[in-house]
């Protein structure tokens, strides 16, 4: 096992468990494990000043049918869409982007806090997401990850929405097989998400 695949794993307790699961049914003869991944939570250098009067509400992420569940999404020509074979998210992939931006958020340090709806904050801003595409581009030479995320930024007391912006990064796939396809998405995404997080000190 690299490095990488501890890392991704360690992020994932419930797909650690779906592993485990699977390999007491394969033992049984009935399933074969999957693999299981996550995504990593980045530490933006954000250079705005501090905002600990502010608390940051992100919202569950919007996502078609096709993108809100445990599948990878793999395009293997111009306009079709497949799953990765033999690999999962541990969780639907909204409920880990939603986990991995909250991360951070808090990871910068700046704000007066940061949660997920019903965790009792005195909000004044939400980050309302909508996934537009997350997954292999397996046609392109390279192959390529890709990772868009349409964001707003509300002002909760007024329901006006201050900002909107649409962040997309494509990383190139090296190598082959799944480890290769999972950390260009997970690197597809760290970007994403520094940039969603700076954004969103600069538009409050």
């Amino acid at each position: 096992m690299s490095m990488f695949d501890v890392k991704l794993l360690r992020g994932a307790k419930l797909g650690l468990m779906v592993v485990g699961l699977g390999g007491l049914l394969a033992s049984c003869g009935t399933t074969t494990p999957l693999d299981t991944y996550s995504l990593s939570a980045p530490r933006p250098a954000v250079t705005a000043k501090s905002r600990k009067s502010v608390q940051l509400l992100v919202a569950a992420p919007t996502a078609l049918k096709a993108l809100d569940s445990e599948n990878i999404v793999i395009n293997p020509a111009s306009g079709s869409i497949a799953y990765l074979s033999g690999a999962q998210w541990g969780d639907r992939l909204p409920n880990i982007i939603q986990s991995r931006l909250v991360q951070s958020y808090e990871n910068t340090g700046l704000l007066g806090g940061v949660g997920r709806p019903g965790d009792g904050l005195a909000i004044n801003y939400q980050v309302l997401t909508d996934v537009r595409e997350f997954g292999i581009h397996a046609s392109t030479s390279p192959q390529t990850a890709v990772v868009e995320l349409a964001v707003k930024l509300m002002d909760d007391k007024n329901g006006n929405v201050r900002a909107t912006r649409v962040f997309r990064n494509v990383v190139a796939v090296h190598g082959s097989g799944n480890n290769s396809y999972l950390k260009a998405l997970d690197q597809a995404f760290e970007k994403t998400a520094t940039e969603i997080v700076s954004w969103t000190f600069s538009a409050m």
